[in-house]
């Protein structure tokens, strides 16, 4: 376990008579402290990942000196390792233990799906920043009121993508993907849009979650496919595109967001540009605000930020925002997911505000990966250049809430694969 307040317990004021024996002086109040516990991944396949996470939202920690409107941040960073049973354990720890005030985190959706019960347990507030289960903002999300979300949910920007996809002129597509409920998700949000505006998904494909050698996959993709969307995460975003390359494919290629993220991107070759994806974040996003990011980030940390780090970068924003209407008092777990539901921010991804059941409505990003030179630096390197915004996309789409909620979540067979062979 990690332990990282970032500012120190206040000076002991030191007391003494007044002269002539008047009285002591008055001790100044005590500041208010915020706990805040933190899941990531910090050993495992997904250290990387994880370490990112939590640079982002120590980053906005930093800027402000750990002081949230006069609440001073106490950071508890556990270290999940990427796996469900062990982000429970450290979830129980840090409200039993530390009685932390808000936990944040998870990686997997998988863990997403496994913190929220302990949150309702226990009763508090779980912001999962970067667990993008589509359920616990959706039909699940009653189970949960201590649950508000700053992230997304995994089907969220493949909606608008499926449809940009079908707009570009591709008929029939193969999806591969991780084999967990992330995978699941993001290639159903993708297959259910897609169809709907006429193209068709015609063979999925699900390598386990970290494979390593995509041998076995690669030459079964069918031949008539116009195009291959894949869902990668963590290495297996580095291997697959360069695997793929190597054998030969000259079909367009495109990718959940995590596939081609800014954790993976500087490691990737030339195989990969060209190839597109969609996510709310992009380092590339030409605006002030997000240009001023980038280079802090770089300046601290030596590289380009990812969506794991500005999701959780705008977290701590998000919190901020609450603590300053609050002055820096805790008002309980229950009002400070009420008044963190109202939070609107001009973040560093663009304008967020969030819906009825507490999940982000925000801006979506088409990136095509480019080798070019950007925000001031001058050498070439691949960014996920923005091609087309979708401005304030919800969870829903364009179904809207009842609609969509009539359908079952998102699953390895929903929506079924009526056009494989």
């Amino acid at each position: 376990m990690l332990r990282r307040p970032t500012t120190g317990f206040p000076r002991a004021v030191k007391l003494g008579a007044l002269a002539l024996g008047a009285g002591l002086a008055a001790a100044p109040a005590a500041a208010e402290e915020l706990r805040i516990g933190f899941l990531a991944p910090m050993t495992g396949i997904f250290a990387q990942v994880g370490k990112d996470m939590s640079n982002g939202f120590e980053m906005y920690v930093d800027e402000v000196k750990g002081d949230f409107a006069g609440a001073k941040v106490k950071f508890i960073l556990e270290d999940g390792q990427g796996k469900p049973p062990v982000n429970v354990r450290k979830a129980e720890k840090l409200t039993r233990q530390d009685k932390v005030h808000v936990m944040i985190g998870g990686l997997l959706a998988s863990t997403g799906y496994a913190l929220a019960p302990v949150s309702t347990r226990e009763k508090t507030v779980y912001i999962p920043s970067v667990a993008a289960a589509d359920d616990l903002t959706q039909r699940e999300a009653s189970k949960y009121p201590y649950v508000v979300r700053t992230g997304w949910t995994s089907s969220q920007p493949n909606h608008p993508f499926g449809e940009w996809a079908c707009e570009q002129g591709y008929k029939k597509i193969v999806a591969i993907g991780a084999d967990y409920a992330f995978g699941y998700e993001v290639v159903g949000g993708f297959q259910r849009a897609f169809e709907a505006c006429g193209g068709q998904v015609i063979q999925k494909i699900w390598p386990p979650l970290g494979t390593k050698d995509f041998g076995p996959f690669i030459p079964t993709i069918r031949e008539d496919a116009d195009a291959i969307f894949t869902l990668m995460v963590g290495p297996m975003s580095l291997q697959f595109p360069k695997q793929l390359a190597a054998s030969g494919n000259k079909k367009p290629v495109l990718g959940g967001g995590t596939s081609y993220d800014e954790f993976v991107l500087p490691s990737m070759g030339d195989e990969s540009i060209g190839h597109y994806s969609a996510l709310q974040y992009s380092a590339a996003i030409d605006t002030p605000k997000n240009r001023e990011f980038v280079r802090k980030y770089r300046e601290k940390y030596g590289k380009v930020p990812s969506y794991y780090s500005e999701s959780n970068y705008t977290t701590a924003q998000m919190i901020h925002e609450v603590m300053k209407q609050t002055k820096g008092k805790w008002p309980g777990a229950g009002k400070f997911v009420q008044m963190l539901s109202k939070v609107k921010v001009d973040s560093v991804r663009g304008p967020i505000r969030l819906d009825e059941l507490r999940n982000p409505v925000h801006n979506v990003y088409i990136r095509k990966v480019e080798k070019k030179k950007m925000h001031g630096y001058d050498q070439d390197e691949l960014w996920n250049t923005v091609i087309k915004t979708y401005p304030n996309v919800s969870q829903f789409w364009k179904w809207g809430k009842d609609e969509f909620l009539k359908q079952p979540v998102y699953s390895r067979d929903f929506p079924p694969c009526k056009f494989c062979q």
